[in-house]
Parts: C-alpha cells; sequence; structure tokens
C-alpha cells in the first residue's frame, strides 16, 4: 500500500540528500493537483492508493476557490466583496493559473485514461505577446507570419522559411535537417541560418517555444524545435489558440483524477489530519492520524510535512486581477494569453498574463479574471496598467499579491507541460519504469461498476 498525502507548501527536495529510495518517494504538488493526477494513474496500474488530505477539497493550492467571499477571506481582506461583482458562487477563482496545450501531455493523460468524460473544456481564443509597450497576436502560421505586424516584410518572408522549416523537420529523417544537426547546432544559430532579428527570436522562444528565460540559445536545437511543432500542432486542432480551458475552473481536473482513482479502489480521505510520518530504518513505512497509522510502500508527500529535507529554490509572485472588460488589444477576447518577454522589460525571466471570464463559468456575467505571474528577481518594475488599462478607477481591482516558493512544476508558466514532466519523472522514480501513456488506459469494463456514458 502507498499513501498519497496532499501538498501545499512549495518548495525544491533538496537534490543532496539520500530519502528517496525505492520504498519511499517524495514530491511536491504541481499545476492540477499533481497528487491526484499521480494517484489516479498509479490505480489504473493496479496499485493501491490511500489518498489523505488536511483540506475539505481537491488540489490544494492548485484548486479553484469559490465562493468569491472565501477568496476574500483566505487574503484577509478587510470588507466583503461589492454587489457589482455578483453572486459570490458565480465565482471559480484559480489560484495557480494554467491552461491545457490541445496536443499536450495532459490532454494525452485525459484522453487515455478517459478522464475527460468528466471535464468540458473551452478552447483559449488568442496567444498574445508583449513588444515595444503592444499587444500583438503570436503568429504560428505561414499565413499569420505573412499579415503580422510584429515584424517588417523582409522579416516576414524569412520567419515564414523557418516555419516551413520547422513543420517540415523529422528528427528520424535527415533529409529534412537543411544542414543543422538537432543533437548539436546550438538553437543560436539555428535562427543566426534563417537571419531572424532579435524581436523574432523573443517571441520565437517565449512565445511558440514557451521557454521561461534564454538559456535554450546555447543548447542542441532539437528540444526547441519540438516544443515550436507542438505548438503549431496544439493550434492546428481548434484553430483559436493551442489552449485549452476547462469549464468551472481548474479545481475540477483534480476532482475527475480524484474520481478515477476512487474507480479502481483508491480510498480518498479529506479533512484528514496528518501527525506524523512513520519512519523506520530511514524510509517511511507509513502515515500516523488522530491516533492511527496506514502503513505503505511508497509515499508521495507536501515538503511542508519534512520541512528538514526541502530547500527553498526560488519564488513565483502571482497577482490575481478582477476586470469588467476584456483587455486591450486582444480583439475582446472572453479568454487568452500573454507573454511578456522578458527582454522586453530588461529581466532574467517572463511575465505571464492568464485571462479567463464568466465565459467559462468562473466569473460573475460581465466580468474577467487576468491573473499575473512571473519569477521574483529583485523589484518588479514593470507596471500591470500597461496592459490591463483601467479604464475607470474600479475596474481592475487587485485581491492579491502573494509569494510562493518555485519548484520545478509549480512554475511561472501558464501551461502544463513542465508539471507533466515532473509527473513521468516520479512515476519513474516509483516505478522503476519509464512512463507509458498505453500502460494509463482503463480497462474495457471499468472496475467498481461505472457505468459507461
Amino acid at each position: 500500500m502507498w499513501s498519497v498525502i496532499h501538498p501545499v507548501a512549495s518548495f525544491r527536495r533538496n537534490p543532496t540528500l539520500s530519502w528517496s529510495s525505492a520504498k519511499t518517494g517524495l514530491h511536491p504538488d504541481g499545476g492540477a493537483g499533481l497528487e491526484c493526477i499521480l494517484s489516479g494513474i498509479m490505480s489504473v496500474n493496479g496499485k493501491k492508493v490511500l489518498h489523505m488530505d488536511r483540506n475539505p477539497y481537491y488540489g490544494g493550492e492548485s484548486s479553484s476557490i469559490t465562493p468569491l467571499e472565501e477568496l476574500y477571506k483566505r487574503f484577509s481582506l478587510p470588507d466583503s466583496p461589492p454587489e457589482s461583482m455578483g453572486r459570490g458562487r458565480d465565482w471559480n477563482v484559480d489560484l495557480i493559473p494554467k491552461f491545457l496545450m490541445a496536443n499536450g501531455q495532459l490532454v494525452k493523460m485525459l484522453l487515455y485514461t478517459e478522464v475527460t468524460r468528466y471535464l468540458d473544456f473551452k478552447v483559449v481564443e488568442g496567444s498574445f505577446v508583449y513588444k515595444g509597450g503592444k499587444i500583438y497576436k503570436v503568429p504560428s502560421t505561414e499565413t499569420e507570419a505573412l499579415a503580422s505586424n510584429l515584424m517588417g516584410m523582409f522579416e516576414k518572408r524569412r520567419f515564414r522559411k523557418f516555419l516551413v522549416f520547422v513543420a517540415n523537420f523529422d528528427e528520424n529523417d535527415p533529409k529534412t535537417f537543411e544542414g543543422v544537426d538537432p543533437k548539436t547546432t546550438k538553437m543560436r544559430d539555428v535562427y543566426k541560418k534563417f537571419d531572424l532579428g532579435q524581436d523574432v527570436i523573443d517571441f520565437t522562444g517565449h512565445a511558440l517555444a514557451l521557454y521561461r528565460t534564454d538559456d535554450y540559445l546555447d543548447v542542441p536545437c532539437l528540444e526547441t524545435i519540438n516544443r515550436i511543432k507542438l505548438y503549431s500542432e496544439s493550434l492546428a486542432r481548434y484553430g483559436k489558440s493551442p489552449y485549452l480551458y476547462p469549464l468551472y475552473g481548474l479545481g475540477e481536473l483534480p476532482q475527475g483524477f480524484a474520481r478515477l482513482s476512487a474507480i479502481y479502489g483508491g480510498t480518498y480521505m479529506l479533512n484528514k489530519p496528518v501527525d506524523e510520518i512513520v519512519m523506520e530504518g530511514g524510509h517511511v513505512v507509513g502515515v500516523k492520524s488522530e491516533g492511527e497509522v496506514a502503513r505503505c510502500k511508497q509515499l508521495i508527500c507536501d515538503p511542508s510535512y519534512v520541512p528538514d529535507r526541502v530547500r527553498k529554490a526560488g519564488q513565483v509572485i502571482r497577482v490575481i486581477c478582477i476586470l469588467s472588460h476584456p483587455i486591450k488589444n486582444t480583439n475582446d477576447a472572453n479568454s487568452c494569453q500573454i507573454i511578456i518577454p522578458q527582454n522586453q522589460v530588461n529581466r532574467n525571466s517572463d511575465i505571464y498574463v492568464c485571462m479567463i471570464s464568466y465565459a467559462h463559468n468562473v466569473a460573475a456575467q460581465g466580468k474577467y479574471i487576468a491573473i499575473v505571474s512571473t519569477t521574483v528577481e529583485t523589484i518588479l518594475h514593470f507596471s500591470l496598467t500597461s496592459f490591463l488599462p483601467t479604464y475607470k478607477s474600479n475596474t481592475i481591482t487587485r485581491i492579491y499579491g502573494t509569494r510562493s516558493c518555485l519548484f520545478d512544476s509549480y512554475d511561472a508558466t501558464t501551461h502544463f507541460e513542465t508539471t507533466c514532466n515532473d509527473i513521468k519523472d516520479i512515476y519513474k522514480r516509483m516505478t522503476g519504469s519509464d512512463f507509458d501513456f498505453e500502460n494509463m488506459k482503463r480497462k474495457q469494463n471499468d472496475v467498481f461498476g461505472e457505468d459507461e456514458q
């Protein structure tokens, strides 16, 4: 038996520790309730799972907070929400904003495990990038490249050739390499080959390949090319953008995987305090709660349970803004992502804006939620009003600015690819084998008799 303890803190495991072993796993929470995803996957694979959660809801720090009064209470705001905010129950506000890549790893996990039967999604209406004080739609197809105002005429043609190269690239077919060695040629040299300027490099690396920093420029180009292909393939599935978002908020995702785990025999205990993690011979053997011990062979838990075995790795600042209008220059989109590349605002890491609205059943009618996320460096000099303009003095209500520590799957990005990489890493450390999507497929007939829909 193994136990999943619900994480809330945000630290990275100390790599110098030897606590993890074949029988013991330790890893923090990530995006959509990473521990819920793992408990669902492990249950499908025949593991016996006990999931204990000291909160009364699934998802921990990646939950969606409702009603709005609860959000105000969570961040110790002195007043109640004004009547102009509508009914409190109309709000589901994500604490960790992220979108799903339409052709990405989390969507594959949802499809293979058939968790999609519990969820409804909407396509995010646009993906934008910030340049020189303005917002532009991210060009990701040959047609958009030629029409984009981000580039001059000759740059458009060069960027189009680059996109054609990426679209045709096949790492198993050297004929598609065009003189580029994907395992040795640095991405900086690939840009140079197509004579792309700095602004184009900025939005390609940060808004298409979705890198947080420019470190990728000096490593072999294969991963970057595959990231751009993923973006383009995801965009091709639905057209408006490469991103999806679940109705009623991200809190629906951990609930879906929790239900999957329960169908396959997993046991969930909410509002269950954890008094002690029981160790024998340097290994975890169980969890003590309210005088009882649940014994286990493997454990995933929040680092706050073991503060002496983790180290702080960084910080992320997030600001939630409630708006009564869409963001300017986004074609009045009901949802969008805006990426502000580091070089545009003299920082070492990007700033992300994730906007959703009443169209996703997460806000009152006519209201929008914009969440700004970035890695903390020193002081955030960039002004929110440069892309969230205040049309009236009370149009934007700052709900909170909070800081939490950064770890691999809990970063500032607004997509789930890093979270899924974390899941695959934990899976391999727990099982000793590589993550295989085929192993996640649900049995033809669900055990415990779930009705087919």
